[in-house]
């Protein structure tokens, strides 16, 4: 075989279209992985309905999370990795400081050819040994949202076994490593999200309890079921950080990583009196991700996953997301 399919986004607010393309070789420092499977995120709704805007790349192949092998390198000195098994790490040229990245950071699918295809060229930087006992669909859910709620909750956050923290809009991917991760560290963890349904498959991944956001009093409840909280890591921002500044102790800390809900309220009085932290985050650097996967297999943990799609279906995968029905992350299957 000298081709094999992508999966090419036009322009926003477009469909992804098959294409077929020439297998590419590896230049010096690039490997070629033949991807087996890759998974969704919400980054890749948004591009595809154009919510960025016009967004310089384009067109591109979408996806920032990958699994697979490693079929070619273009250096000597990289022949190991020829045969292994192997994820992606989605931030490319991050730098050396773990405090924040560099000007040149980017994130795997657009501007640079991402991993909803067959094949995929990619600086052998990013290539990690996949965690042992997972699935291939396990593995490919694991980067970008992995190594975002590790960071979270660990460098930003500063979790510490046996404090309590609150997670915001469980449902999808990153929220349940966020759940998962913060369980096996120690924490007691409690969630917020808008189907009871989701709430009781928390309950099974070890939450304590939760209560539903789109109630008025949801913050007045949750006090009434857990007290305080030490941390809370939320995506969402708009009208919830002021329950959320109300639910936090006093030197809590409000780790965020995205606004699905809007600019956040910031209740600035609340948090200068009872000397609240907050810090964003996003991504991470490698350490993050090989301390992400190290915890993983430590751990023992193994990733939620909602459904398995083939790659020629990313369209009804990519509208499962927007539908908000998924629990758990959303993999693609390579022909």
């Amino acid at each position: 075989m000298t081709q094999y399919t992508a999966m090419v986004l036009s322009e926003g607010g477009k469909p992804l279209v098959a294409e077929r393309r020439e297998i590419p070789v590896p230049g010096p420092g690039q490997a070629l992985v033949h991807l087996s499977h890759a998974s969704l995120n919400h980054r890749d709704l948004w591009i595809r309905k154009g919510s960025y805007g016009n967004i310089a790349g384009l067109p591109c192949v979408l996806g920032s999370d990958g699994f697979g092998t490693v079929e070619a390198v273009g250096s000597n000195t990289d022949r190991h990795w020829i045969g292994s098994s192997v994820v992606l790490f989605p931030a490319l040229d991050w730098g050396d400081d773990d405090a924040a990245p560099c000007p040149a950071w980017r994130i795997l699918g657009v501007p640079d050819a991402g991993t909803f295809a067959e094949y995929l060229l990619i600086p052998v930087a990013q290539l990690f040994a996949a965690p042992k006992g997972l699935t291939p669909e396990e593995a490919a859910a694991l980067p970008l949202a992995g190594v975002t709620a590790h960071r979270a909750l660990f460098r930003r956050g500063g979790l510490k076994g046996g404090e309590k923290v609150l997670i915001t809009g469980i449902g999808g991917g990153t929220a349940h490593f966020l759940l998962q991760f913060a369980v096996a560290a120690g924490a007691q963890v409690w969630v917020t999200s808008a189907s009871p349904e989701k709430i009781a498959a928390a309950k099974k991944l070890g939450a304590k309890g939760g209560v539903l956001y789109t109630s008025e009093s949801w913050a007045e409840e949750l006090i009434a079921m857990a007290g305080s909280f030490d941390l809370c890591v939320d995506s969402a921002a708009g009208s919830g950080w002021s329950g959320i500044c109300e639910l936090l102790k006093p030197a809590g800390r409000l780790v965020f990583f995205g606004a699905t809900r809007g600019a956040p309220q910031i209740p600035m009085r609340k948090i200068f009196f009872k000397q609240l932290d907050l810090r964003g985050t996003s991504m991470g650097s490698p350490r993050d991700f090989q301390a992400m996967l190290d915890f993983t297999q430590e751990k023992n943990l193994r990733p939620v996953i909602d459904a398995v799609f083939p790659l020629e279906n990313v369209e009804a995968a990519l509208q499962r997301i927007e539908q908000g029905s998924q629990t758990g992350k959303i993999v693609l299957r390579m022909p």
